[in-house]
């Protein structure tokens, strides 16, 4: 019978745990240093570019749409699910919304934001986008609550479904017949300088923060995550709660679209491709944890610059969008290590 001995910890290895307790410590910390340097590169090499009227604009822009499907992923995450399906969702949602809008209009324009509607239809034809987004929230919950069928798998069949579904549903085509009050009022709008797109995040994500760290709602969010048979012990009901949270990634990435279309002028089929892997890069960079129970909507805001920065920096230089997707990959698996390692060392395990 061999016996287990302790094996003591060398000098190098206190030294290695010292530096990466100091590391873990300070994650939001280097998540802003990295935006820094990400920021002051770009603004060296492309000065008058980077820092232009326009372009601190449209940055803030994309970071807005960026930044309530990051929510989303944010509330999935800390149940120790996950959301692959969120940009499809966005797509079916601003199709299923822009054909609705479309077809009251009477018009059968083809030019961005080239049509008349009032704004009681265009209210409606948002609700429409959102309660269709609810409803691919409300599929992936009941499958991954009732069946157990692991969130990764469900959410990666409902991407394809989604898209494919929008893909039919419009012929391939983006909608380009989009209510120009919309686009002029939101999607180009401003108030007191701040363009709408980035106040109706901000306070989507006040709400949203307020809700996951303040109420009953959220609380059973962290227990459900942190120990799902403890929850359930305790009286949390388990499945429909998860039901409830990806009804409401679904509901966020329904407004995300609407967002989209109101900013681009038209749906966007093929330009929401990697938001998957963007949202979840800004949650797990700004401390949402892969393995549940851990995660904070102001950690993901901040993390949401950082691909954000980096896609408008790279179309600056004229650098193909492929490299946008090896350097988020990077710096996820940098932050995921980082999770892990922060976990390790909060069970006490080298």
């Amino acid at each position: 019978m061999i016996e287990s001995i302790d094996v003591p910890v060398s000098d190098r290895d206190k030294t290695r745990r010292s530096l990466l307790d100091g590391l873990l410590s300070r994650a939001t910390f280097w998540v802003i240093v990295i935006l820094a340097v990400l920021v002051t590169f770009f603004a060296i090499t492309q000065t008058d570019k980077f820092f232009s009227a326009y372009n601190i604009r449209a940055l803030a822009a994309n970071a807005s749409v960026l930044i309530v499907l990051s929510i989303a992923q944010t509330y999935v995450l800390i149940t120790k699910g996950i959301d692959l399906s969120v940009g499809s969702v966005l797509v079916f949602s601003s199709i299923i919304s822009g054909k609705f809008m479309l077809a009251v209009s009477g018009s059968d324009s083809s030019t961005y934001g080239g049509i008349t509607l009032s704004w009681p239809l265009i209210l409606v034809g948002a609700l429409i986008g959102i309660l269709s987004g609810a409803l691919w929230g409300v599929f992936n919950g009941i499958i991954i609550a009732y069946t157990r069928v692991p969130a990764l798998i469900v959410t990666l069949g409902s991407f394809g479904m989604a898209l494919g579904f929008a893909e039919i549903i419009s012929g391939g085509m983006d909608i380009r017949g989009v209510p120009s009050s919309l686009v002029k009022n939101i999607g180009n709008g401003s108030i007191l300088g701040i363009p709408v797109l980035v106040i109706i995040a901000l306070v989507l994500a006040a709400v949203a923060g307020f809700y996951l760290q303040q109420t009953r709602f959220g609380r059973r969010t962290f227990a459900v995550g942190s120990n799902l048979e403890a929850a359930r012990r305790a009286g949390v009901p388990v499945k429909s709660h998860l039901v409830k949270v990806y009804l409401l990634a679904g509901c966020l990435a329904g407004i995300a679209g609407f967002l989209s279309m109101a900013q681009f002028g038209t749906t966007t089929i093929g330009g929401h491709s990697i938001d998957n892997l963007n949202t979840i890069a800004a949650a797990v960079i700004g401390g949402t944890s892969l393995f549940g129970g851990v995660g904070t909507v102001i950690g993901t805001v901040i993390g949401v610059f950082i691909p954000a920065v980096l896609q408008n920096g790279f179309v600056i230089m004229g650098i193909e969008p492929f490299w946008q997707e090896v350097v988020v990959g990077i710096i996820l698996i940098g932050a995921v290590y980082i999770d892990t390692e922060r976990r390790r060392r909060r069970n006490g395990t080298l």
